[in-house]
This record gives C-alpha cells, sequence and structure tokens, in this order.
C-alpha cells in the first residue's frame, strides 16, 4: 500500500483555507470526519458517506449537516482537474455552527496481488472512546498504530482487557471460520467499506454474522481480511497466529466491494 502524505488542496467552507481558518482545527479537537478514495471523480457509498457525517453531526453539536452542500463542497474542491484522490471531509463548530474543513490528496494505491496487500497486526489493549462515531483526536489508537509499526507489524488491532476484538485502529476486521464471515461485535466504527461488503456478502454465497471473537478464539479461524477507504487486505498474522491468505475468499470480498457502482458528486 502506498500513501503519499502531500496535500495538494485545503478548503473550508468552499473557500481556500487561511492560517486564520486553521487555527481551530490545528488547537481544537472536538470534530468528525470520514475519508474516502476517489476514482474518475466518483465515489463508492456516497450516501453512507452523508449519513455518517450527518448522524455525527447531530450526536456532537445538535445540528443537522445538509448532505447537498457536503456534495458540493466536494465537487468544489476537485474541480475539473483532480480526478482520483484521497479526499477527507472534517467537520468542526468553532461558533458553534458546523463547519466542513476538506482536504485532498494523492490516491492510495494498494498492491495488485493479495499476497502483496496481506497485512500484519499487533494485539494491543485499547478500544476508542465513541467508537461509533469516526471522531478526531484519536491519540491512543494513533499511538498503539505507531508502536505496532515499531515491532515490525503494519497495525494495530484494539482489544478490551479480556481479549475481546473491536476493530483495527484504522479498520475493520472480519474472520472467516470456514463456512461464515464473523464481524467482532464489540464497539466498533462501522466503516464504509465494511457496510458495503457486509450488505453483499450473502449474495455471493457468504453468509455473515456478529458475534463474540476474542484474541484466544484466533487459530479457530482459517482467515481474515481488514477493510478500509482504500479497499480489503487479507491479513496473514495476527501476533503469532498465522493464517495463509484464501485467495478464493479475497476474490468474493474484493469482488462484492467493487461491484459497487461508483457515484459522482
Amino acid at each position: 500500500m502506498t500513501i503519499s502524505a502531500l496535500v495538494q488542496r485545503i478548503e473550508i467552507d468552499g473557500q481556500p483555507a487561511t492560517a486564520a481558518g486553521l487555527l481551530w482545527p490545528a488547537l481544537a479537537n472536538p470534530g468528525h470526519f470520514t475519508a474516502m478514495q476517489v476514482r474518475g471523480g466518483k465515489v463508492r457509498g456516497m450516501d453512507l458517506h452523508l449519513a455518517r457525517l450527518d448522524a455525527a453531526t447531530r450526536e456532537m453539536f445538535g445540528q443537522p449537516l445538509e448532505g447537498e452542500w457536503v456534495r458540493g463542497l466536494v465537487r468544489h474542491i476537485l474541480r475539473d482537474d483532480i480526478e482520483d484522490a484521497s479526499v477527507r471531509v472534517h467537520v468542526h463548530a468553532p461558533d458553534g455552527k458546523p463547519s466542513v474543513m476538506i482536504t485532498v490528496r494523492p490516491p492510495t494505491v494498494l498492491a495488485e496481488t493479495m499476497e502483496g496487500r496481506a497485512q500484519s497486526l499487533m494485539s494491543v489493549p485499547y478500544q476508542r472512546p465513541f467508537a461509533h462515531i469516526k471522531h478526531l483526536g484519536g491519540f491512543g489508537q494513533a499511538h498503539y498504530g505507531e508502536l505496532a509499526r515499531r515491532a515490525g507489524y503494519d497495525g494495530a488491532l484494539l482489544t478490551a482487557p479480556d481479549g475481546e476484538i473491536s476493530e483495527g485502529a484504522v479498520t475493520n476486521i472480519g474472520f472467516f471460520d470456514g463456512a461464515s464471515l464473523v464481524w467482532p461485535e464489540a464497539p466498533h466504527l462501522s466503516g464504509i467499506t465494511m457496510q458495503l461488503v457486509e450488505a453483499g456478502l450473502p449474495a455471493a454465497g457468504v453468509p455473515t454474522r456478529h458475534a463474540r471473537a476474542t484474541l484466544a478464539d484466533l487459530p479457530s479461524y482459517s482467515a481474515a481480511f481488514v477493510t478500509n477507504a482504500w479497499g480489503v487486505c487479507p491479513v496473514r498474522r495476527i501476533d503469532d497466529v498465522t493464517y495463509a491468505v484464501d485467495e478464493k475468499l479475497m476474490t468474493t470480498v474484493s469482488g462484492v466491494y467493487e461491484e459497487v457502482p461508483l457515484e459522482a458528486f
């Protein structure tokens, strides 16, 4: 997976970001966001992104967020010259009224093969507060992610004190038990890619369910994968438990995701 940190554009409420305008996002944590991969000026699951932003804005700031306004802001920042990009829509309320900051970076590119995408995860004793909100200020998950990378892993797997698994630091995780797909039922963020995949898997012949999943259960699964805005990746190792890449399963899961129509803003 290749990620560039270069920010191409930043706009706040449709205007180029200024130093004064960036003070609140830089110094205040209250806020939330959604992240999307834009291809050809289009995105998968736009309605889910807008619903996420509206629900979190209502919960955090007591006000709705108009979806068509957000669509227009994304169209405006992409203009006619950016077709592929990593886009983040941040919502703050510096004066009590929702304000939308959008950042545009180059797109994230996954390896072409599933073997090349395979991830290793280190379990860590941490669960996100208000896990159902994609909120800002996630020091714990970010720091544990960095500790995992220093230890030679690709990312962190968040767990409760009793070993119950909730989600990855920046991903959702699914486990295959040979017959059905298990999503951890512990508090977690329902990622957009996860929602799209979960909705399409039964029709593709893979039943899904939400159930308690623990570190002790890991050897009982035959395969695992993670989902994120950038797509679907198999998991090859969690701590000392290893998994072979199940090519058939991953072809099905990634196929379900890729068949979701891209929608213009």
